[in-house]
């Protein structure tokens, strides 16, 4: 069974359409959107700041989001897939975002929309990613502009699926 636990007083707000793996944990100021999933071993810990997902959001398999008490909150746009072990860390995330298997995106980053963010890149604290771009290295750096294509073939093809693959679970 997942945790979903209270902290000060405030419960996690998770919709129905949601899918939560057993072992995946949500604690604290956590407001998801519809048909979102959180994965085996991914962490929602909205203990020290408010996290705010939109719809259509995948968190992946040991994932983890969180914030810095009192600094930063996490905000999660629309159509947003953060991938395996990525660390998301009190930043903003636009609509249509891909942040890569491993990335590690740190506090005050703002990713515009139809962004990606590589496997494995580390996006420092107060980077400011252009939408429609993709950000790869450690520090990410803005490598090109993203196609229509990877828009279409990567990341609504990718966000669609885990809505899929949370219904084998249902």
């Amino acid at each position: 069974m997942s945790i979903i636990l209270p902290v000060k007083g405030i419960t996690p707000t998770i919709p129905a359409s949601c899918f939560l793996a057993p072992n995946s944990t949500v604690v604290g100021d956590v407001i998801m959107g519809e048909e979102c999933s959180i994965w085996f071993n991914a962490v929602v810990r909205g203990d020290v700041n408010s996290i705010r997902i939109g719809n259509k959001v995948n968190i992946q398999d040991g994932a983890c989001i969180h914030c810095t008490y009192e600094k930063t909150k996490a905000i999660i746009g629309n159509n947003v897939s953060i991938g395996h072990n990525a660390l998301v860390h009190g930043c903003t995330v636009e609509d249509n975002v891909l942040i890569g298997m491993g990335a590690i995106v740190m506090d005050n980053v703002h990713i515009g929309s139809n962004t990606i963010i590589a496997a494995g890149a580390v996006v420092l604290e107060n980077t400011k990613c252009e939408s429609g771009s993709i950000y790869a290295g450690v520090p990410a750096k803005k490598v090109k502009d993203i196609s229509q294509e990877l828009i279409s073939g990567e990341i609504n093809r990718i966000a669609n699926n885990y809505i899929m693959y949370s219904s084998w679970f249902k």
